[in-house]
């Protein structure tokens, strides 16, 4: 249900972007770069945290990890993530497949910075060998995500992070 739940977003609201279904899982970051011929970072991770009594998506480049004091500060408290249960009946989407599209329920998105260093990203569609090839700003635009910055500059040993 959660594939078809992202299909008919984009029927409606961009019918020009399609749905890529592969035949091999693409649930991870490596194995989604793999399967759309692009580089780790050029995958839209999208990630469901919940700080204090609020849920939420962020959407990050692939090989970006979230800042625990970056996001606290940008959140007003600390970030924790869900369970796979909790994200699945939230989002209505699998884990490898969660996304910002076609959702069970409304949640605040927001994206953060690190996808700007591409034009095109490739986030899950709702399934774990389903995604799309978006413009970062359209995918933005479309999901009304706010801009944030909440990654990692760059990765320093010992230092703690939440997506490792």
């Amino acid at each position: 249900m959660s594939l078809q739940s992202v299909k008919a977003f984009f029927a409606e609201y961009a019918p020009d972007i399609e749905v890529i279904e592969t035949p091999t899982s693409s649930a991870t970051v490596a194995l989604a770069a793999e399967a759309h011929g692009v580089e780790p970072g050029q995958i839209a991770k999208t990630i469901c945290l919940r700080v204090g009594d609020r849920v939420m998506l962020v959407v990050a480049r692939g090989d970006a990890r979230i800042d625990n004091r970056k996001s606290r500060d940008a959140f007003g408290g600390k970030p924790r993530m869900l369970d796979a249960e909790q994200v699945a009946e939230i989002t209505g989407h699998p884990i490898g497949g969660v996304c910002p599209f076609g959702l069970a329920s409304p949640l605040p998105v927001y994206c953060d910075v690190s996808l700007r260093a591409y034009d095109q990203v490739v986030p899950a569609a709702g399934a774990t060998n389903a995604a799309v090839k978006i413009g970062v700003e359209r995918m933005a635009a479309l999901t009304g995500a706010e801009w944030c910055d909440i990654c990692q500059d760059e990765l320093g040993p010992g230092h703690r992070a939440l997506g490792r």
